[in-house]
């Protein structure tokens, strides 16, 4: 199989990540649940793994890094602390239904930067204009549909000059692109540990400026007299026993992309994803989104086939894509791609070229024969 859905989770892994969860599942127990090696052994894979992280985010407390079961479990807590009934709150038009849920959810009145595709100048003019008239942002670094990367730096910069709180969805970025939290000045900035960082899935991670409100009650291991959660972080956020092999090889793929650098990662995304449009060029009947800034994620439009179909044919030919909305409707609105969805290709920088070229080759050949 050639995998190319990366953007949902990170199937091909470092070995070191395989390794560091098997160790951790005969050496480590529960942080904070004892004084003997095992649970000493886990504290030290925790805070590992937060200094690992910190030094990948340029954050400076490790404390300030909790750990949680994904990118949507993090969102959920950010979005929950900071955003109550009636609230105006500025999105993105590529937002993912993980921010666009808890939002209905809650009952605030959403503002939607809803500017064309890989056009950063008209959002960065659209976001400055609605930012006036919302409360607080919640925004996506790069969309999860389309790959186009968001003025972040810049829009974190308007937030930061009108006081407004700001939200990141690093969903597909964490691992891939620079993302410096203390320049940003971002309050929360939440990211899963099984995309692009390539740690295993049952991870994520929420950086926090600040403390924030639990979503979840219950042990700490710490403050145990108390009836309330403690008021420090991580343990105000980290209710319940944590996934130690999972953290454990979380730390490991991040220890792997310090030591790789995040520029060579992007290289070589670009590389595969251009490999394979180049070979993908002369194919009839297809729609390719393309433009700049573009991470690693790229949807077909086939004209006349249904994209499930030819994802269904995908699969069977070997080649793993998604097909379909991607959970991201209001991304498919904005670029009106509702009513069909697409076929979404993402790729890893473990992939070869030889898998990419050959991924196109196939995707040609299955087109082909749905329409």
């Amino acid at each position: 199989m050639i995998y190319l859905d990366s953007a949902a989770t990170s199937l091909l892994k470092p070995a070191c990540v395989r390794q560091a969860v098997i160790a951790a599942m005969s050496t480590a127990a529960s942080p904070g649940r004892g004084s003997h090696p095992a649970a000493e052994r886990a504290a030290e894979i925790c805070y590992d793994c937060r200094e690992t992280l910190a030094r990948l985010f340029n954050v400076k407390n490790p404390e300030n890094i909790v750990f949680t079961t994904n990118a949507t479990h993090g969102l959920n807590i950010a979005i929950n602390t900071q955003i109550k009934a009636g609230r105006r709150v500025l999105i993105s038009g590529w937002e993912h239904n993980a921010v666009t849920r808890p939002l209905h959810a809650l009952g605030a009145e959403t503002l939607v930067a809803d500017t064309p595709l890989f056009d950063t100048e008209a959002f960065l003019d659209c976001f400055a204009r609605k930012l006036k008239q919302a409360d607080s942002a919640v925004l996506c670094h790069v969309s999860n549909v389309f790959g186009c990367v968001l003025p972040l730096e810049e829009c974190a910069a308007l937030c930061r000059e009108s006081g407004k709180p700001l939200t990141i969805d690093a969903s597909q970025s964490a691992g891939a692109l620079d993302i410096d939290f203390e320049a940003l000045g971002a309050d929360f900035i939440a990211m899963p540990g099984h995309k692009g960082l390539m740690g295993p899935q049952g991870t994520g991670v929420l950086i926090c400026k600040n403390s924030a409100e639990p979503l979840m009650y219950g042990g700490t291991g710490s403050n145990s007299r108390s009836s309330e959660m403690p008021d420090f972080l991580p343990d105000r956020l980290e209710a319940g026993t944590h996934n130690v092999p999972g953290i454990a090889g979380l730390a490991a793929s991040a220890a792997f992309l310090l030591k790789l650098g995040l520029p060579e990662v992007r290289r070589r995304e670009a590389a595969l994803m251009e490999t394979f449009c180049c070979e993908l060029q002369g194919a009839d009947g297809v729609t390719l989104f393309r433009g700049e800034p573009q991470a690693a994620v790229l949807s077909m439009l086939p004209h006349g086939a249904d994209v499930n179909l030819v994802g269904e044919k995908l699969g069977k030919a070997g080649i793993a894509v998604r097909a379909g909305l991607h959970c991201a409707p209001l991304a498919h609105s904005t670029a009106g791609t509702l009513v069909t969805g697409t076929v979404r290709f993402s790729f890893s920088s473990l992939l070869s070229p030889a898998e990419a070229a050959k991924a196109a080759r196939i995707t040609k050949a299955v087109v082909s024969s749905c329409v």
